[in-house]
């Protein structure tokens, strides 16, 4: 569901703002350090503000509001002092997330802010916003804050943190929907709208189209399910303008590749899940919603590198028709796998995508992004994604791009020595690590490696991350949409 707050940048001062806007609600910015930046309403305070911290025990601290009411303009509104701690993005975030849920119910706000990443505080705000529901509108004080105008000649940075929030909660809506309307078929038409909307070249392949093709790894997943498979090919191209009578751009030659596991609802197929662990299963197509969210905002985002997102969409159900253990499927380019368990199938639509990537597009770097493995969650919990590489300078770039945007990224190494455990008595590699390895997150990325081609590749293993059981910060319960905003921010800066 779209994002219902408003977000604007407006000019002071901060009293005269709110009278301008008929607020009901005015926020003021407090640091953990020894200054507090309160003097602009100072004398509508009964006592000096850094007494009125003391007296409620506030510290600055980013999360912290104290509230009192306070008479501007004739008539009575709530104040707010909310922390900001040290001003930094990750600090900036929690704030305006914050300040976003303190405003719910509220028509509008208006808020000064202090020097820093505007863009940071806009995805707090925005992010912290967001609600997935269908049926009735939340209403009363449960309804979103209508609007926020925040104090700054900076619209340039709301706006650069609008576009990425915006994405990030569209990655949430697409992982968010029940499966029962989200087939394959249903992904791909909201990816098509989208290049519509946003200027980007599209194409589908259906199941005749992927059976014709040889994606084996597709058509034995979707195999099971009466609502067959789709691989959705997004391109971005910098150099073509959206507008026909726009100038041309100049030539780009890099090209990124990004690819995301679109399996749009996981049973398990034959090696069934027990009942409980299903129950997220809507979400396992997360990481095909980040490339479609992030291929949606690069134009907006002025990204200068050429870009092209495959999903590879398939729905794994059990039947007369699925994939069984032992199958041997044939992938794009004719390398084999062995089916040992028919739950470890993301890895076998990635693997379709990873070849077709490197045997006809020929990108300069490949990053795939999915809800891959228990394991993941295992070894790091559910704040940081699991970063799988070939390459030090590409792990350097991606886990900085994390640590900008919020989304922590942790490396996790490949290990030749356990390359053996994916070794198969009857094709090339097996689905899954055979028994006295363990380590099944770098086991399934040792897997996905052999269809890269030897490109530069990283995979990002989201299953911790990609899904929140409450709200936190900018994190709302559901579906997060982890990803869009690191790969964003990656991109931007190539």
């Amino acid at each position: 569901m779209p994002v219902e707050t408003r977000l604007t940048a407006a000019a002071g001062p901060l009293p005269q703002a709110v009278l301008t806007a008929e607020a009901e609600v005015l926020a003021v910015p407090v640091g953990a350090g020894p200054e507090l930046s309160a003097a602009e309403i100072a004398d509508l305070l009964p006592v000096p503000a850094g007494e009125l911290l003391d007296f409620y025990g506030a510290k600055g601290e980013p999360g912290e509001i104290t509230a009192l009411p306070v008479r501007l303009g004739g008539q009575a509104r709530e104040l707010l002092l909310y922390g900001v701690g040290d001003g930094s993005p990750r600090a900036l975030r929690r704030a305006g997330a914050t300040l976003a849920r303190r405003g719910r119910g509220r028509e509008v706000l208006v808020a000064s802010v202090p020097d820093g990443d505007l863009a940071a505080f806009a995805e707090g705000v925005l992010l912290a916003s967001y609600d997935f529901k269908i049926g009735e509108p939340l209403t009363g004080k449960r309804a979103a804050l209508g609007a926020m105008h925040v104090i700054t000649e900076e619209a340039t940075a709301l706006e650069r943190g609008a576009v990425i929030a915006h994405s990030t909660a569209f990655a949430r809506d697409l992982a968010n929907m029940p499966s029962q309307e989200k087939s394959p078929a249903w992904l791909a038409e909201q990816a098509q709208k989208l290049a519509t909307d946003t200027g980007l070249a599209v194409r589908v392949r259906d199941e005749g189209d992927l059976e014709a093709e040889g994606f084996g790894g597709l058509i034995a997943v979707g195999s099971g399910s009466a609502r067959p498979p789709r691989l959705i090919e997004l391109t971005y191209d910098p150099g073509m303008s959206f507008h026909d009578d726009a100038p041309a751009l100049p030539e780009i030659t890099k090209h990124v590749v990004l690819v995301g596991k679109g399996i749009t609802f996981d049973s398990g197929g034959l090696s069934l899940k027990p009942n409980d662990n299903m129950k997220t299963m809507k979400t396992d197509m997360a990481g095909g919603a980040v490339v479609i969210a992030v291929m949606a905002a690069l134009r907006a985002l002025g990204v200068g590198v050429r870009v092209t997102g495959l999903i590879a969409a398939a729905e794994n159900m059990p039947s007369g028709s699925a994939m069984r253990p032992q199958d041997v499927i044939r992938h794009y380019g004719g390398k084999t796998s062995e089916v040992l368990n028919t739950d470890a199938e993301g890895r076998l639509v990635l693997a379709d995508a990873l070849a077709y990537a490197d045997q006809v597009l020929e990108p300069d770097v490949v990053v795939d992004i999915a809800t891959l493995t228990g394991a993941a969650k295992v070894a790091l919990g559910l704040k940081h994604g699991a970063l799988f590489t070939t390459q030090d300078d590409l792990a350097t770039a991606l886990t900085r791009a994390a640590e900008a945007s919020g989304e922590a990224l942790w490396r996790l190494p490949l290990i030749d020595e356990y390359r053996p455990s994916i070794d198969s008595d009857v094709a090339d590699v097996c689905n899954i690590g055979r028994q006295g390895f363990g380590a099944g997150s770098i086991t399934a990325a040792l897997f996905l490696r052999e269809f890269t081609g030897g490109r530069p590749w990283a995979h990002l293993d989201v299953a911790g991350p990609a899904r929140a059981m409450s709200d936190d910060g900018e994190i709302t319960k559901g579906a997060t949409g982890f990803g869009t905003r690191l790969l964003l921010n990656w991109l931007t800066t190539q």
